[in-house]
């Protein structure tokens, strides 16, 4: 099982870069980055709430689960 994190979909759809999200959001872009490519290990809910402010959409789209 794994979790596939759809972050750089959601802001393909919002038309938001990586700057301008870290920007919104209080994070630097390099940790920004790391949660959109799957380097980090985990998020604090304060942070999934500013990124789902940010890009108006709830958790459930910024995440999948799949099977292996």
């Amino acid at each position: 099982m794994a979790i596939i994190i759809r972050l750089d979909r959601i802001m393909a759809d919002r038309k938001m870069s990586l700057n301008e999200l870290a920007e919104k959001v209080g994070m630097t872009n390099v940790n920004l980055s790391n949660l959109k490519t799957g380097k980090m290990k985990g998020i604090r809910f304060e942070t999934m709430n500013a990124i789902c402010e940010a890009l108006n959409c709830q958790p459930g789209d910024l995440f999948e689960h799949v099977n292996e």
